[in-house]
This record gives C-alpha cells, structure tokens and sequence, in this order.
C-alpha cells in the first residue's frame, strides 16, 4: 500500500503538466530571461549559468501567502525544513542534499547571517519575516568557492524588498487564524501577523522602513499522550527594518540599513518518553541587531561592490530544572563583523573575471549554571582571496572556474576549487547539459573549539558534490523541465566524544567518508494566462550515520488558477515518505532509533483583490484534511488550521 501511494503521488505530479501541455491557448513566459546572482555575485540570465538555481519571485511569493518562510522553502525540490509544520517555536532543521543546518549558508541581501554562539555556526529561519521579502535563489551543492565556510550543501539568497521609485508607498498587512493540531480540531484565532512598510524616492535619495510582528499560541511543541492535555507554549516575533540609500552619481551608490529581529517562545523540556516534559516555566528569547553599508561602482569594463556588516546575536534562557526543582537561566551572545569587496571585469564581451577579498570576524561569550566561556578566550577570525572566471561562448559552450583560500586563525590555510561547464543547445539555446565538481568547507565553531568540550585542534569539515543535469525549455518556453543528479562526498565531520572510563567529553573530527547521493526533477507549465501548474520530486539516500529526518522520497506540486482578474486559488500538495529519527529514551537511558510513516499534506490558499493594487484580501488553509502526522518523534505539528487576513496598499 506504501508503495502504492507512491506511485500514485509520483503519477499525479509530472503527469498533470504533461497532460495539459495539449492547451496551446498560452501566454509566454521567458524563464530563460529571469535574472539570477548567486552563481557569480552579480545579476546573469539563467540561461547563462551553468547551475540548476530555483528562484522564488515576487508573484511566487504572492501565492503563497499566509504561509511562514520555512513552509515556503519546504515545498521546493530537494529542500526539507524538518519542523516547518509543527509549533511555531520548534526548532528547524535544514536537510539539502543529505546535510544538516551548519552545511547551509543563509545570506540576505549578499550578506552571510549567523549565530556563532551556538554549537552549529547557523541562521535561524524563524527570525525573517516574509512580508519583508523580495525573492529567494536557492543555489544547491558545494558552494564555498564564492561565499566561503557553511556553503557546504546549499545557499538560501534571500533579497529583501527595495525602495520605490515613487515617493511614497506604503502597505498594511493583517491576518488572524487558528492554530491547532490534528486532534483537537479547535479554529479559534491564535494566530495573529501584523506588518506595516512604507519607502519611496526622492532625488538621488531612497528609503525603506519596514515592521512585523507575529504572536501564535492554541499547540504545546510536545505531542499530547493519550488522556493528557498539554499547556500551550506561546511563540512572538518582531521584525524592525530600515534603509537609507543614496546615489552619488551614475557610476557609484550607497546603502545604509539596519534590522532588529526578536523572537520569544515558550517552549517544552526535550522528549524523553516519560511524559513528564510538558512545561509551563521554560522561556527562552533571541535577537539579532544588524547594520551595515553596501556600495556599487560601475566602470566601464565592470563593476565593483563593497558589503560591511556588524551583527549582534543573543539567546536567553529560563528553564525548570527538575532534578534541583529550580529554575536556571543561560545566556548567549555572539558578534560577527562581515567585510567583503569583489570586482566583476569583462575581459571580453564573452570572458568575465570575478575577484574578491573577504574578512570575518566572530566572537562570543555564555554564562550557564554549569560553565561559561568569556569574549576575550573565544573569537576567531578568516581571511579569504578568492577568484572565479566565467566564460560564455557563442557556440552556448559555459564554464564556470572558481577557487578560493581560506585562512582561519585556529587551523590555518585550506584551499577549495569549483568546476562547472555546461552547454546551451537549440535553436533558442533552449536546452542544456551541465556538470560540476566542487568542494566547500565547515569552520568548527566557537562552541566546538572553545568551550568546556571544545577542542582547539579541530579541523574543519570538508565536502566535495560531483553533480550532472539537464535542463530544457519547450511549448514557446511556456513549459520546464530540469533534472540533477547529485553525489557527496563528507568527510573529517564533527562529533562529540565521551570516554568510558574518565566520562571525560568533547569534539573531535570524525575519521571516515560519509555520502549522500540523489537525484532532483522540476517541471513547470504555464497552461494559459489562468493556470499554472508546477511539481518536484526529490530522491536521497544517505550512509547509515546521516540518516536522520531526511525523506528518501519527497514530491511536491500546485496548481494556480485566476478565476478572473480579482480573484484566484492556490492548491498545492506535498508527499513526504518514511524517515528515520533518534530520540533519548528517559526510561533506558539510550538513545533509541524510530521510523516515522509518510504522510500527504493538502493546502489551499484563495485571494480576492476588492480594489485593484489597493485592497485584497486572502485565505490560507493549510493541511486541509486534517492529516494527524509526525515530523519528529514526541513532537505535535498543524492540524487544519485556516488564516484569513487583508493586504492594504497605499
């Protein structure tokens, strides 16, 4: 039977866009125009680029509305955010290509985010807020070549909304729904977002301020046992955003910004099978203050940009400790200073050099019940050179050369390579045979170097992706298809360490070579002007020791249809097969393994625009069955819950 709605999931998401290929009442769509920049820093046509990019639009984004960042980025191919569909307050991970979080480099507008005081150097997704959001590139395989440490799996470029020409425009956003789990079934309003963002023009000036909130309650993060009802936990955001540019001539311009990002949640004691981990007393806060300046100048062969960033990460906690019956509080804080300057020269009309020069700096300090690391002991810093060449001949022969050399201050020097050529074919170039070979590095963290179990002689996680895929544009390019197949190749990982005898623990470098291997399909066909449909299907297999919470099978498809000018639907479906998880079991005291069963998930959004580019209003329900399934083991996740809310333009 498993295998069955498989197959039939399979049948139902690349079949229906072939089948509705026969309408030939189509609008053209130039995907082949669409415009990226995570392959080289700088704005290039797909066609161009030597990677399969997936790029979320502005239109993408307005169909998907109601739904949070991690549920938008857990319905693209080969991209699983494990707790995208439990409480709002449960921890995220991040699976691309059998990897974990600390193997995806997040960057907004250009810039690397993270929080160096954790275990993992990571970003945590639930900070951002999608009204703020222009469009995402999600660039998978090894990409350290460019952007340096983290950039192991995959990069998520997230652009965050520019200023209008005009003088003012402005918009509010409001919207109240439910948020419950399966079994209770209770639509009363717990979930509330609010956004208000103003910004315009003026001379050779432009701005933007921007701000959020977002405050749910009605799920505990623990699942419920049978005959027992647990507390809720309350999950709040506030999102504060500003921006200040300025044009000093033609060829150069400047942009000041800064954001503050807060999020509070209560939340449960770590699942244990003893049913004594729902808490009322657990809370913890998080925040993130940034700022910087990025600077343009064109010349006449190139372009040259500068980014400087200064960020200031902090984690607090206030939790119940059951075996002294007290509360205890920890505390985090990390910074990192972010410099970068790369330059793009035209060698020749088909010949590009790309050049740059990076600088990071990180340091942290906690305070915890038990121990504690100061500012002064824990910091390190990279310095990195890097240069990338790309050569896009008129024959539609591309080849994409990059290396870089990473300087960390704890390990010393490590060098990375990328190898990427395609080929464009057909009369509009509208197919493409591409292939790479490229390696990325994992700095350890702070926490793994430096603090109580740190281990100053650690070195940093190497990985190398070797891929090879298809692409290919038909039907007046009003149809897509592309496919990759994948290997990587993971080795020198980081593990914790506990001697039998001393119970002495800490990090070290896993010796052995792990891999994940998979493949990647997309499809997209714009029916006519009205309907739209898309589907991906993603397979991964992973050794023994990564397999955790990662799918082998995993498909997703939507359907857009505009009834008429103001109002249209979104129904999109997800397949999710069966996975494995580990958990502590508080009865034996080991660690046990579980498999989870696959699951299917409906959702259905509706929007109506009662004054054209002024007033609309919108309707999210997501999991429209009610399925009851788990995403990790002993955690609840969304039942039917339905949103509605208003978007007002001004």
């Amino acid at each position: 039977m498993k295998k069955k709605n498989y197959v039939i999931s399979a049948i139902f998401a690349f079949t229906t866009s072939l089948l509705c290929a026969q309408n030939k009442e189509n609008e053209s769509i130039n995907p082949l125009q669409e415009v990226v920049v995570s392959d080289t820093k700088f704005a290039m046509s797909k066609e161009k680029s030597g990677k399969v990019i997936t790029k979320i639009t502005a239109a993408d984004l307005e169909k998907k509305v109601g739904q949070t960042l991690p549920m938008i980025l857990n319905s693209l191919a080969g991209v699983e955010i494990n707790g995208s569909q439990s409480a709002n307050g449960k921890n995220l991970g991040y699976y691309i290509r059998g990897g974990k979080n600390q193997q995806v480099l997040i960057l907004i507008d250009g810039t690397p985010v993270t929080d160096a005081s954790g275990i993992s150097i990571e970003f945590d997704l639930r900070l951002l807020a999608v009204d703020q959001i222009e469009s995402i590139e999600i660039m998978k395989g090894a990409s350290s070549t460019l952007y340096g440490t983290g950039a192991a799996t995959a990069v998520i470029n997230i652009t965050l909304k520019k200023s209008s020409k005009q003088a003012l425009r402005g918009s509010v956003n409001m919207s109240l729904g439910s948020n419950t789990t399966a079994s209770q079934s209770n639509l009363k309003g717990h979930d509330f977002n609010q956004s208000i963002s103003v910004d315009g023009s003026h001379g050779v000036y432009d701005y933007l301020a921007s701000f959020s909130s977002v405050e749910t309650t009605g799920m505990s993060q623990i699942a419920s046992l049978p005959n027992q009802n647990n507390e809720w936990d309350r999950f709040s955001k506030i999102n504060v955003r500003g921006k200040l540019g300025i044009k000093l001539s033609k060829k150069i311009s400047t942009q000041f910004f800064g954001t503050l990002d807060q999020i509070k949640i209560d939340y449960d004691a770590p699942f244990d099978n003893t049913g004594f981990n729902d808490t009322s007393l657990n809370t913890t806060r998080t925040s993130q203050t940034k700022f910087g300046t990025i600077t343009k100048y064109k010349y006449h062969k190139g372009e040259s940009v500068f980014n400087a960033s200064f960020s200031k990460n902090t984690r607090d906690y206030s939790e119940f400790n059951s075996w002294t019956n007290a509360m205890e509080s920890s505390n985090y804080a990390s910074r990192n200073i972010h410099l970068d300057v790369v330059n793009k020269y035209a060698i020749a009309s088909d010949l590009q050099l790309i050049s740059g020069l990076n600088y990071q700096f990180f340091d942290m300090n906690s305070v915890t019940p038990y121990s504690g690391v100061n500012q002064e002991s824990t910091k390190f810093n990279l310095v990195d050179f890097y240069v990338t060449s790309v050569w896009n001949a008129p024959s539609g022969f591309n080849i994409n050369l990059g290396s870089r050399l990473n300087h960390h201050s704890a390990y010393g020097l490590k060098s990375i390579i990328n190898i990427n050529p395609s080929y464009s074919f057909g009369s509009d170039k509208q197919y493409k045979v591409l292939a790479s070979i490229s390696t990325a590095i994992v700095t350890p963290s702070l926490y793994q170097l430096y603090s109580e179990y740190g281990n100053s002689k650690l070195t940093p996680e190497l990985n190398k992706t070797m891929e090879v895929g298809f692409e290919a544009f038909g039907l007046d390019k009003k149809f897509h298809f592309n496919v990759v197949s994948f290997i990587r190749f993971q080795k020198n990982s980081f593990g914790f360490e506990t001697d039998p005898v001393t119970f002495a623990s800490n990090y070290v470098n896993v010796n052995g070579t792990n891999k994940a291997k998979g493949f990647e399909v997309e499809s997209s066909y714009a029916i006519n002007s009205k309907l739209n449909v898309r589907s991906n299907y993603t397979f991964t297999q992973v050794d023994v020791l990564l397999d955790k919470l990662i799918p082998k099978h995993k498909i997703n498809a939507s359907l857009h249809f505009m009834l008429n000018k103001k109002t249209n639907f979104n129904l999109s479906y997800q397949y999710n097969s069966e996975k494995k998880d580990v958990y502590f079991d508080g009865v034996t005291y080991s660690n046990s393994r579980v498999q989870l069963k696959s699951y299917q998930l409906v959702h259905l959004s509706t929007a109506f625009d009662c004054i054209p580019n002024r007033l609309s209003l919108f309707m999210y329900v997501n999991n429209l069955f009610n399925v009851d399934f788990t995403e990790n083991f002993g955690y609840s996740t969304q039942g039917r819950n339905v949103k509605l809310g208003l978007l007002f333009k001004f």
